[in-house]
């Protein structure tokens, strides 16, 4: 009935919605803690649509490689 990746994603967000209650625990500026929020929940929704397929990876330093130089002829 349910798959292993499937068990994964969920115990995967109990575990980062536990992270997201603690952090609003944590005495520090109201706006900190919303940009805090902000960045685990984009970052949980990209790892999402990575982890269903809708989205290709991202990163891993595809915007810094530089295409080697073409060889000219001699």
């Amino acid at each position: 009935m349910f798959t292993p990746t499937l068990i994964s994603v969920i115990v995967t967000l109990i575990v980062i919605g536990l992270l997201l209650y603690l952090i609003g625990l944590i005495p520090m500026d109201g706006t900190i803690k919303q940009i805090i929020r902000v960045v685990v929940i984009i970052a949980v929704i990209v790892w999402l649509l990575q982890t269903f397929g809708l989205l290709g990876p991202i990163g891993h330093g595809h915007l810094l490689r530089q295409t080697p130089p073409a060889a000219s002829p001699h």
